[in-house]
């Protein structure tokens, strides 16, 4: 996978975040808070999310007919080389939007490692909006929540915020990032 991703591509719409905070959208912390979110989803999926053109990857051989791609959706896959040999596709293989590249003729992938060198598209042009509702819930509570702090009482009222928002981990945030993480299973 190649680490040369925009950190600074925004997951979710900073309109969506002002709105929900009720400041511009150009406030600096307004987009620092929508930045990060953003850099910690990636962090933890392990790619861009965004559509990303002519991706190399060099993968193992499982030994069986279906493998993995690392990240889905595929959008298309350039070529395929095995053990320095570019294979057709259609003849030799086929794949699916769901990221599995298949042998074609029930033939199986050679069980060895680094034997596969896979150029590929894939990722989201429009963001999934699963994404886009928990960086922008990861983002208000960075916003809106100070560091460290559990519970606040001004003027006779308290708040009190649970560590889900004060640390992002939210069961929405933990289905998405299941979800859209790099696939590192070899078994289709």
């Amino acid at each position: 996978m190649a680490a040369d991703w925009d950190t600074d591509q925004f997951l979710a719409d900073p309109a969506e975040l002002a709105v929900k905070v009720g400041k511009s959208v150009d406030d600096p912390r307004l987009l620092f808070a929508l930045r990060a979110a953003s850099r910690r989803f990636r962090g933890q999926v392990g790619h861009p999310v965004v559509l990303v053109a002519g991706d190399e990857v060099v993968l193992d051989g499982t030994g069986r007919e279906s493998l993995l791609l690392p990240v889905w959706p595929t959008t298309a896959v350039t070529s395929v080389v095995l053990d320095g040999t570019e294979l057709a596709e259609g003849s030799d293989y086929s794949w699916s939007d769901a990221g599995i590249l298949r042998r074609a003729d029930c033939g199986r992938w050679p069980d060895r490692l680094r034997c596969l060198q896979v150029v590929y598209d894939h990722g989201w042009a429009d963001i999934p909006e699963d994404v886009q509702e928990v960086v922008l819930e990861r983002a208000e509570a960075a916003f809106t929540i100070p560091v460290g702090v559990q519970s606040k009482a001004v003027g006779g009222q308290s708040v009190t915020f649970g560590a889900q928002a004060a640390s992002g981990s939210t069961e929405a945030w933990t289905l998405a990032v299941a979800r859209h993480k790099i696939r590192t299973s070899p078994y289709a």
